[in-house]
């Protein structure tokens, strides 16, 4: 198993939990239609997965590393609360580092207890 099946793997597996709590999950690649979708069979994704995000203006926009050379944005990762702004962001520079999902599920947990 390479670090993209293990990171989507564990994605998809929080993203299940997320909504069956109600809260929403979705995904954003660099990649064409074609191969996004690919992805989204490949390993069974019930969210929706966005595409076609210019390489170099989507990491400017964010703030995110890439890679021009082999054309890849890496890893980036938001929690975003109700209100849209950002309750936590992650930055990966290389094949580790991302959000773990059962941080993510506390935290939105936590946050919804607050809210009360």
């Amino acid at each position: 198993m390479n670090v993209l099946q293990a990171a989507v793997g564990c994605l998809r597996e929080g993203a299940g939990s997320a909504q069956g709590r109600g809260d929403r999950v979705v995904a954003a690649s660099t990649d064409p239609r074609e191969k996004a979708r690919e992805t989204v069979v490949e390993f069974g994704l019930g969210f929706p997965v966005g595409y076609g995000l210019f390489l170099e203006e989507t990491a400017r926009a964010l703030g995110a590393f890439y890679e021009t050379r082999r054309g890849i944005l890496h890893a980036t990762g938001f929690l975003v609360k109700p209100d849209r702004t950002i309750a936590v962001a992650q930055y990966s520079s290389g094949p580790i580092g991302r959000l773990v999902w059962q941080d993510l599920l506390a935290l939105v947990q936590f946050g919804k207890r607050q809210a009360k």
